[in-house]
């Protein structure tokens, strides 16, 4: 009996050890604040996520999700980037989709415009506060947000900077992408590919002149996790081209993030669209090639029990290597450059008369530091290694 209770009262002290130790690695250097963001009747239920030490008022990311039911914190996803961004001065901002965690209304009912509208609802609230310098504002988003980032630049020519996280460009190219990307990974036969094309054409032909959902149901017979609602925000949303917006970012420095693993997004459709409708310097795209489509790595996603003990014990160490310090280092860049266009400098004049120093707040030409580690590079030149995290998969079923 006593060896028995030995042993209980050692695992005992076992578990306390690591509940303290799951505690301490989700533990993060920043100050959460739960925050209601009144929009047009409405409201958002955010957090507001601040650098651990001063009033401000601090640069701000705005997060912008990918698709799915996404709470504010992504089910604490977001917050080793948070503190990342924390570390170099930014505060974050983000809120439960609608009908998330109480949330009203229901995010299947969103189109893309929604989005950027929900969007600069919350920035135009933030600009308010006096911690944040709305002079400063940039955002961050992932996958499906990649339609929403340059709607919100399109109407904000505020936007100062963006970090696009596997952003998707068009959305039937996308789908079908997607589609044949899962099939060749699960080791389809030729035959369920011919079958699943034939039934993703027919669901295309039945959007495009706005049949219903028992339509389709009658049409394709099983759904497949195809609901009504779901049905309804694919209708609102299948014709969705980021390429119309994106130039509204030339000039405004972007972080182009993509992962060598990825199934849902085309990323070399993505770089070359990027590429040519951003040319110039603003635009830096890091690769991660042992990364999935959230920049998780890899070998970490691909293992149930190894992906859940990372995220208890290491949550920091989900994101592919670099991912965190590359954001956090291209973050700090863009502030660099922001104070030096706001700081005083001497205009040539002819005459050669002294000519006191003045601000130029309305500089809006950036650049952003490239930075290089001698063992990892990308195409085309030096970048950092990158990977990525998991997010919820876009589709055009």
């Amino acid at each position: 009996m006593k060896r028995v209770l030995a042993v209980l009262a050692a695992l005992a002290v076992v578990a306390a050890g690591l509940g303290g130790l799951v505690v301490w690695q989700n533990t993060y250097e920043l100050r959460e604040e739960a925050v209601v963001i009144g929009r047009g009747g409405h409201a958002l239920d955010g957090v507001l996520a601040l650098p651990e030490r001063g009033r401000g008022p601090f640069p701000l990311v705005v997060f912008v999700h990918g698709d799915g039911p996404v709470d504010a914190t992504h089910d604490t996803f977001y917050r080793p980037m948070w503190e990342a961004f924390a570390r170099a001065g930014y505060a974050s901002l983000s809120w439960n989709k609608p009908g998330v965690g109480g949330a009203p209304g229901d995010w299947l009912d969103q189109s893309m415009d929604d989005r950027a509208g929900e969007a600069a609802d919350a920035i135009a609230w933030a600009r308010q506060r006096p911690d944040i310098d709305g002079s400063r504002v940039g955002l961050w988003g992932a996958s499906q947000a990649g339609w929403v980032l340059p709607k919100i630049a399109a109407q904000d020519r505020g936007i100062r900077f963006v970090i696009a996280v596997s952003p998707a460009v068009n959305w039937h190219r996308q789908g079908r992408y997607n589609l044949l990307a899962e099939l060749g990974r699960d080791g389809a036969s030729d035959a369920e590919v011919a079958a699943a094309l034939a039934r993703r054409e027919t669901g295309l032909e039945l959007l495009g002149r706005g049949a219903s959902y028992e339509e389709y149901v009658s049409a394709v017979g099983d759904p497949r996790g195809m609901t009504a609602a779901r049905w309804r925000f694919v209708s609102k949303n299948h014709t969705a081209d980021a390429s119309a917006d994106l130039p509204a970012l030339r000039g405004t420095p972007v972080l182009l993030v993509l992962a060598g693993h990825d199934v849902n997004v085309d990323t070399a459709e993505t770089e070359t669209v990027y590429r040519r409708l951003l040319p110039g310097p603003a635009l830096r795209v890091a690769h991660y090639p042992d990364a999935t489509h959230g920049l998780v790595e890899q070998a970490v996603e691909e293992s149930p029990l190894r992906l859940t003990l990372t995220a208890l014990f290491a949550p920091r160490a989900l994101f592919a290597d670099g991912f965190l310090t590359d954001q956090q280092r291209f973050l700090t860049s863009v502030g660099a450059v922001a104070r030096q266009d706001l700081a005083p400098r001497q205009l040539p004049r002819p005459s050669g008369t002294p000519r006191p120093l003045r601000p130029n707040p309305s500089a809006d030409r950036h650049t952003v530091t490239c930075w290089s580690r001698p063992s990892r590079t990308r195409l085309g030149g030096p970048w950092p290694y990158c990977s990525t995290v998991t997010c919820p998969a876009v589709d055009s079923r």
